[in-house]
């Protein structure tokens, strides 16, 4: 292996030199730094993990809790905290809690002990008082996704408010009979996402002077597939006709989607369909949705840390409030209620 001296040799430069030109700690001027980094190039030298930690107190490198890896939101947070921190010189390690009590314990009281992290981020993950408190003794800086939560910087959608703004959305252009998709029971755990959409949905009916309908509510589990069963059930029931659809998220929109057109509806013509998220595939299913920004939210979580960890390289430390922003992007998926679609003068026969 190429040695630290190989390359202070090659730059003309101390050793010292060449860790401060490395790390990005200290001064070292423009073109020295350059020399260094050429010589490092052309050497294939690359800085030891376990020298920097030694020599800095640091690790660079982040934990990262997360309920679930292979769910599209979870992943794309994942994804921009990777980018954030990448740019810094960091690496990520990855802790996935599951419901498994036992499992979970053994991440807080044994793996985030063993200090091979400089700070930790929980992404959408509800912790309790217990393991709230085993983070907290770790004086380490931690950022959580999702939440409130009292105990630790928190960075949070108003879940509330962003069904609302779907829904009114739909009520704006015209629409009354608004079916909702939301979440089974075992899919309302952390923060209670789908039940804070549902009651923005609910709020922003009540405010139109219109009572929810059970009728007009299905319970699927945040998938694409969910949502195209629940779309067939809200769609296939006697005497229940939706002229459009709020779905708590992108991929049940989606499904709602294909299963109005595989019942033969035209979307937006016979049916408006809104969801929440921002979602890659939503720009191609023309979909009408909130987005939260979930990639922005990964680097924003990055940043909050870094600010912690390196305060004098942040030009933007994080502020109050913490509240995390959301849009609307309206598409092809919606539009004014149509009473002359079929649909519309079966409602109203």
């Amino acid at each position: 292996m190429v040695s630290i001296d190989e390359v202070a040799r090659r730059a003309g430069v101390s050793t010292a030199t060449v860790s401060r030109a490395l790390s990005g700690r200290g001064n070292v001027s423009a073109p020295t730094r350059e020399r260094v980094e050429t010589a490092a190039s052309q050497l294939g030298y690359v800085v030891s993990a376990s020298a920097s930690s030694l020599a800095s107190g640091r690790m660079r490198n982040i934990g990262v809790l997360v309920p679930y890896i292979d769910r599209w939101f979870f992943s794309t947070v994942l994804s921009g905290i990777a980018t954030a921190l990448m740019r810094r010189g960091y690496d990520i390690t990855l802790y996935n809690l599951t419901a498994d009590r036992a499992e979970r314990r053994d991440v807080f009281q044994t793996f985030l002990r063993r200090q091979r992290v400089d700070a930790i981020v929980a992404i959408s993950i509800e912790l309790d008082a217990t393991e709230t408190e085993l983070l907290r003794q770790l004086n380490l800086p931690v950022i959580a996704i999702g939440g409130p939560n009292p105990q630790l910087t928190t960075l949070t959608v108003d879940d509330v408010a962003v069904a609302r703004l779907a829904t009114e959305h739909l009520l704006t252009l015209g629409h009354r009979e608004i079916a909702h998709i939301g979440a089974n029971p075992e899919f309302d755990i952390d923060f209670h996402v789908p039940t804070k959409r549902r009651l923005g949905f609910e709020h922003a009916l009540a405010d139109a002077g219109i009572a929810a309908e059970a009728a007009l509510y299905e319970p699927a589990d945040f998938t694409i597939e969910g949502g195209f069963r629940a779309a067939k059930q809200l769609l296939g029931k006697p005497g229940v006709s939706p002229s459009a659809i709020f779905a708590a998220s992108d991929e049940m929109a989606i499904g709602a989607l294909l299963a109005a057109r595989e019942l033969g509806y035209r979307v937006p013509d016979d049916l408006s369909v809104v969801g929440i998220d921002g979602h890659d595939l939503g720009e191609f299913f023309n979909l009408t949705t909130v987005d939260q920004f979930p990639l922005g939210q990964g680097e924003r979580a990055a940043e909050a840390l870094l600010s912690e960890l390196e305060p004098s390289a942040c030009e933007t430390p994080l502020q109050e409030p913490t509240s995390l922003p959301y849009e609307l992007i309206v598409r092809g998926s919606t539009a004014r209620f149509n009473e002359t679609s079929p649909t519309s003068k079966a409602r109203s026969s």
